[in-house]
């Protein structure tokens, strides 16, 4: 199993993939995609910064885009309640999720789904968009940051379509030092509680340990986190999430 700062390591290397702002030094690592969506801009580490000096300059760097800060483990311990202390909201607490692919559990692909790898960025991009809240006006940028991705590491994005061609599910494989991370896997809200999404994680595992890759991890929401531990999924950290 990989160390948890493996983990947090591949967690800033795919959301640093959608910056083109300033990504500052080790002590305080932002980015900006300018999706208007908050996940897609942000801090995701701040390390021997007073509060306040890492505030400011996180508001300097981020200025004009909705954004939020990940507080996670790789933070310093007092990171969250001291922004907390300028003004800082917590929004949510997300468990930082992690499985050996060998022992996770099978889960079947629904009847009439088809789940494969897609470059169709114009048709993949709206489907997860429309599931992970990002506005109609915000859907040309994240296309634009999707064709742009310059991360280090292996971007595989899976589409699960119907007969009929529509996208119902997707998920994001990125692979970086041995290591699979999950973002963007998610289900049309009309075709909801068929395991449409547990077979597109499941996908995404498959995928992964036939490229010699032994370890999972994913930050969840409240509403795929059972789905998640049924997978043999389990909680090796947690995320503060602040918007500021």
């Amino acid at each position: 199993m990989e160390s948890l700062d493996a983990v947090l390591a591949a967690h800033r290397a795919y959301l640093l993939g959608w910056n083109i702002g300033e990504a500052g030094g080790s002590d305080l690592v932002t980015y900006r995609s300018d999706v208007p969506h908050p996940p897609l801009n942000g801090v995701l580490r701040v390390t021997g910064r007073r509060p306040q000096d890492a505030l400011t300059e996180a508001r300097r760097r981020l200025d004009g885009v909705p954004r939020v800060w990940w507080v996670g483990p790789d933070s310093d311990a007092d990171a969250a309640d001291g922004l907390v202390s300028l003004g800082g909201v917590e929004v949510a607490r997300l468990p930082i999720m992690t499985a050996a692919i060998a022992d996770t559990a099978d889960a079947a692909t629904p009847a009439g789904l088809h789940i494969a790898e897609t470059t169709d960025l114009d048709t993949f991009v709206p489907a997860y968009a429309r599931v992970s809240g990002i506005p109609a006006e915000g859907v040309a940028a994240a296309i634009d940051r999707e064709k742009a991705f310059a991360g280090d590491g292996t971007v595989i994005r899976l589409a699960g379509r119907l007969d009929d061609g529509r996208i119902v599910g997707t998920a994001v494989a990125w692979l970086t030092d041995g290591l699979l991370t999950l973002y963007f896997v998610g289900t049309q809200p009309e075709e909801r509680r068929r395991g449409i999404g547990a077979a597109m994680t499941r996908a995404a595992l498959d995928l992964a340990a036939g490229r010699g890759v032994h370890t999972a991890a994913l930050t969840s929401t409240p509403i795929g986190e059972p789905v998640y531990r049924r997978l043999g999924f389990r909680t090796a950290g947690t995320f503060r999430l602040l918007t500021f």
